[in-house]
């Protein structure tokens, strides 16, 4: 019998709008698409899961509705998984954004601008994993959050130094880390959720 495993997906491609709070942005268009390709393949892919739980923030509580009623699951939300709190800048224009990520990791001991320190979205994300696991019947578990709190997960389950260097990478989310439930061991980084697909 094959170990159960977690699957930690970042939420796909959103609808930036800086009129909007962050945490109510929704997915566009390519992300929803995203979502729906995986739906159309869930009962064959991901028949072991028996919980799906998300971040309480928009983008990550739409995307995995559709795929917990395709496997005839209620969707939990998993406290405190949401993503590192910036909302003392708010939207920041994309140069200025990925500069002051870049200081949010590098620097994860002080607060960049008033950010959240990344340590403590680190001990935080962990922790809502962890409770989301115990609450969570036995089988494979999907959880949808965020990217960079989806990489101090990574960080921590690998025994690394907070870094970005195990970040998402380009292309605006839709990305899969996939742990051993018991452990949270991981051996691999980053792959897209389409690999899904082919799995």
């Amino acid at each position: 019998m094959s170990k159960s495993v977690l699957r930690y997906l970042s939420h796909p491609q959103v609808q930036i709008d800086p009129a909007v709070e962050i945490t109510q942005w929704s997915l566009n268009a390519v992300g929803q698409a995203r979502i729906d390709a995986l739906v159309a393949v869930a009962a064959d892919r991901l028949s072991d899961t028996t919980a799906v739980f998300s971040s309480p923030e928009r983008k990550a509580r739409d995307a995995p509705t559709p795929i917990s009623q395709a496997l005839g699951l209620d969707q939990r939300i998993a406290p405190n998984s949401y993503e590192n709190d910036r909302s003392s800048t708010g939207y920041l224009p994309p140069a200025e954004f990925e500069e002051t990520a870049d200081a949010f990791f590098a620097h994860p001991s002080d607060s960049i601008r008033g950010w959240e320190r990344a340590i403590d979205a680190q001990t935080r994300i962990l922790g809502s994993v962890k409770h989301a696991l115990r609450e969570a019947p036995e089988g494979d578990v999907l959880i949808v959050g965020h990217g960079a709190v989806g990489t101090l997960l990574f960080c921590a389950a690998k025994g690394y130094p907070i870094t970005r260097a195990y970040d998402q990478g380009p292309g605006g989310g839709g990305s899969l880390l996939i742990f051993d439930r018991e452990t949270l061991e991981i051996n691999t980084e980053w792959q897209s959720l389409d690999t899904l697909f082919l799995l």
